[in-house]
């Protein structure tokens, strides 16, 4: 005999699931979801707290490559030579904004996303627990004997004619010294006591979930009111914060130059302190110290000190101390015999015993303009290829080793340049190793010609420039109370228990053992933890003995 399968059965995934049959034959219909079905889905899974989770940690993740590969508003140059050394990979970590991390789409995308989330999902959560603190505790159970801890009392000497309303008010009284929210039921077969406690723990969860809002709000205030700059001064100079001291600015996008604190930061003195006594460290430097005169309006000008890690707070501002480096003073005469520069030039340091790159542009030079590149030498000394290089941080032998060349720098057309580099294309040289007139070796106190009766260029001295890092952030308070408030909930929500306890007072004789009639009461109470709690055995013998010794005459019948 063969066997057939008949194929009207209904599927193993019973009818109305998936695409099953009907018991009687044919597809059950689906119905179809809709846009706004969709939408509802959608925000459905978007404020659920596995999805704000993965937001999140996703926000944590996206932030890596910020501080992997350089950025923008935070150092242009490095991003630029980044771009000139690697332009394929470079082109391809650009075109994905990874340059611009903290302002890119994606990121702003995430951020966004989070933010919703959490208030998608911690608003409703809030609205229920106020109902919940709104709703009495839970009835009383119908045996007390079924909870995990649990125990009765007899009581032997208490008055006859005491009601038993009276006993439930005083087991009452105590659980509400333990912190109980307490209902007494005396309507009933059996009067009884509700409590439950631990409505806290649901409050500091929220308080932890507010506050994660309330930091990315700052935040978010933060980077748009927000704005961050960068200033070089040197020795005797000042800083004024307007925009037109900056020598670079980044702003937010709701950044107003009305919101800028006026306020003055001089730079009286620059202080380095090296180590001399170490032989594995010797010269490295282990102090910076910046001697400071800071001013605003209607105040009196007032000295203060600005080091590494302790900024100055003014304004509303933070003034951060970011670098430091020689500055030589240089003046240059034309071919006229005419100053044409004379003041500080920064030089930026290369390595350890800064060895800097000076770079000057002279457009006020007759009958050519001028242009100088090369070496500041604190303590100047040669390698064995015959190179300067410098010895020793300290100002010890301080030299300029320059090339000098002449020609249309290119400032008169107006188009922006790098102060620290100089575009040669267009120049002629004058002064290099590769002449005969050799490159220009200038020390201090001395002044050397240049060649074709271009000038001259004399090395006067040398100052210490200090480099600030002005910030302004009005979120910062606010993140930072947000996130205190965050811990403290968090500490709530995981250390506050809850828990709930119920009395039932009944005649010895109705109790857990019946026909054992002495004449007295039976109080039964039963402690029930909410969640993981492995203190609610002592909680039960703490109010064991709570109850003890509020009623004398106890005697234990079960526990």
């Amino acid at each position: 005999m063969a066997l057939t399968r008949n194929t009207d059965q209904p599927s193993s995934s019973g009818p109305g699931k998936g695409k099953g049959r009907k018991p009687g034959g044919g597809d059950v219909a689906v119905p179809a979801l809709g846009p706004l079905g969709m939408l509802r889905w959608a925000w459905t899974q978007l404020t659920s707290m596995r999805t704000a989770l993965f937001l999140l940690l996703l926000l944590a993740v996206a932030t890596v490559p910020g501080s992997l590969f350089p950025q923008r508003s935070v150092n242009p140059t490095e991003v630029t030579a980044y771009l000139d050394n690697k332009p394929v990979l470079g082109q391809w970590l650009d075109a994905f904004q990874l340059f611009d991390v903290f302002s890119s789409v994606w990121f702003s995308a995430i951020y966004l996303l989070l933010f919703i989330s959490l208030i998608g999902c911690v608003f409703p959560r809030a609205k229920k627990h106020l109902q919940a603190l709104r709703t009495p505790p839970p009835r009383t159970p119908a045996r007390l004997s079924r909870l995990p801890e649990n125990g009765t009392l007899e009581v032997s000497e208490l008055p006859a004619d005491l009601p038993d309303s009276q006993i439930l008010s005083r087991s009452a009284a105590l659980l509400k010294k333990r912190g109980y929210r307490v209902e007494q039921r005396p309507d009933g077969q059996v009067p009884s006591v509700g409590a439950e406690r631990g409505y806290i723990r649901e409050v500091g969860n929220l308080i932890f979930h507010f506050s994660l809002i309330g930091v990315l709000a700052a935040v978010a205030i933060g980077g748009v009111f927000g704005y961050t700059g960068q200033r070089i001064v040197v020795e005797g100079e000042s800083f004024v914060n307007t925009l037109v001291s900056y020598d670079s600015f980044t702003p937010g996008t709701g950044f107003k130059e009305g919101s800028l604190s006026p306020f003055s930061v001089t730079l009286d003195k620059f202080d380095v302190t090296y180590d001399r006594e170490s032989t594995t460290h010797f010269g490295q430097p282990i102090d910076f110290h910046a001697r400071v005169t800071t001013s605003e309006p209607g105040s009196e000008p007032e000295k203060q000190d600005l080091r590494v890690n302790h900024p100055l707070r003014i304004g509303g501002t933070a003034v951060y101390l970011v670098g430091n480096g020689y500055a030589p003073e240089i003046t240059v005469r034309d071919g006229h015999g005419d100053v044409s520069y004379s003041g500080p030039v920064v030089a930026v340091p290369q390595d350890d015993v800064f060895t800097s790159l000076l770079v000057l542009k002279v457009p006020d030079a007759q009958p050519d303009q001028l242009g100088f590149v090369g070496l500041f030498l604190p303590t100047a000394g040669v390698n064995s290829s015959g190179v300067g290089i410098s010895l020793d941080p300290s100002p010890v032998l301080p030299q300029l080793q320059l090339n000098s060349y002449y020609g249309d720098l290119g400032l008169d057309a107006g188009d922006p340049q790098n102060v620290f580099v100089l575009d040669t294309d267009k120049l002629t040289e004058l002064n290099s190793r590769n002449l005969d007139s050799g490159g220009l070796v200038v020390n201090a106190g001395q002044t050397v010609k240049l060649p074709q009766d271009k000038g001259s260029i004399t090395f006067d001295g040398i100052k210490r420039y200090a480099a600030l890092d002005i910030h302004h952030d009005p979120g910062k308070l606010p993140v930072a109370i947000f996130a205190a408030l965050a811990l403290l909930g968090l500490a709530v929500s995981l250390f506050t228990p809850r828990r709930r306890a119920w009395i039932k007072v009944h005649p010895a004789g109705q109790g857990a053992r019946d026909g054992d009639d002495h004449g007295g009461r039976i109080i039964e109470y039963g402690v029930l933890a909410r969640g993981e709690d492995p203190r609610v055995r002592q909680e039960a013998r703490e109010l064991r003995t709570l109850l003890e010794g509020e009623f004398t005459g106890t005697s234990r019948t079960e526990v």
